[in-house]
């Protein structure tokens, strides 16, 4: 029966899917359960990860640590707006588990997002389940972090843009167009993988990020996307959209969109 529910909270569980079609685990970056072995280990290998509950959505309980080995004090982590930094591992460990509340964690290969203005931002890919048959990408908006925050969630103060608008000064006109419709179809394929595994599910959030290289990245997926960041852009056109379908398949939305921003260009 579990596998019929419609949204899927644990995101360890998701990523395991994903990882065994050999398209998406190239655009997943390498995690683990965070153990105090995985994460040390991961931080020397990469320098920043991020560390995330397994469960629970809209950025609450997310850490960017860092591993400075030639800085003062070395062990480093970000949580909503606060910093701390520790003299040792163990040190920095130790609050970790504090501030996880001793909650499964996985830690994360920190993807160093591109910005806007100074500001990380991700991009936002709504993928539905189609009243005509299959899977279509619906929507598509820009995150830029809030600018005390790592985190770009609307909930927690990120301001939304149009994703081409964001992407214009990273590349032409036409490298936008096929990077958007590879973002598409990634989102797609991520759908229809998923639905192998759990076929109640109708739609998905899928949160990408575009690497220094240009390279996509899933971050997240959500089965449980909230579409009222689309309120806050011009072209209301997505919106419409993302609510015809998912009337389609019985959904409706509360669309009362209270702590994002509305990007200034």
């Amino acid at each position: 029966m579990k596998k019929h529910r419609r949204t899927v909270a644990d995101k360890w569980a998701k990523s395991e899917v994903m990882r065994r079609d050999s398209v998406l685990k190239n655009h997943l970056p390498e995690a683990e359960m965070m153990t105090r072995k995985s994460l040390l280990k991961m931080l020397k290998q990469w320098g920043m990860v991020y560390v995330k509950p397994i469960r629970g959505g809209q950025g609450r309980g997310v850490m960017r640590v860092v591993l400075d080995e030639e800085g003062f004090r070395p062990y480093s982590y970000q949580l909503g707006e606060k910093r701390l930094a520790f003299f040792t591992y163990k040190a920095a460990y130790q609050s970790i588990l504090r501030d996880s509340k001793r909650k499964a964690y996985l830690v994360q290969k920190g993807i160093r997002l591109l910005r806007h203005k100074g500001r990380p931002f991700d991009i936002r890919l709504v993928v539905q389940q189609s009243p005509h048959g299959g899977w279509e990408a619906t929507g598509t908006l820009g995150r830029v972090a809030h600018p005390r925050k790592i985190v770009t969630n609307g909930s927690q103060g990120g301001t939304i843009y149009p994703t081409g608008y964001l992407l214009r000064r990273y590349m032409s006109a036409p490298v936008r167009r096929r990077m958007l419709n590879g973002m598409d179809k990634l989102g797609v394929l991520t759908a229809m993988k998923l639905h192998q595994t759990y076929p109640g599910i109708k739609e998905l959030g899928v949160d990408l990020a575009l690497d220094r290289e240009l390279k996509p990245w899933i971050l997240e997926v959500n089965t449980l996307p909230d579409p009222c960041p689309f309120l806050l852009l011009d072209d209301q056109s997505m919106l419409r959209k993302i609510v015809r379908y998912g009337k389609a398949y019985g959904k409706t939305y509360k669309l009362n969109c209270k702590k994002a921003k509305r990007g200034v260009r």
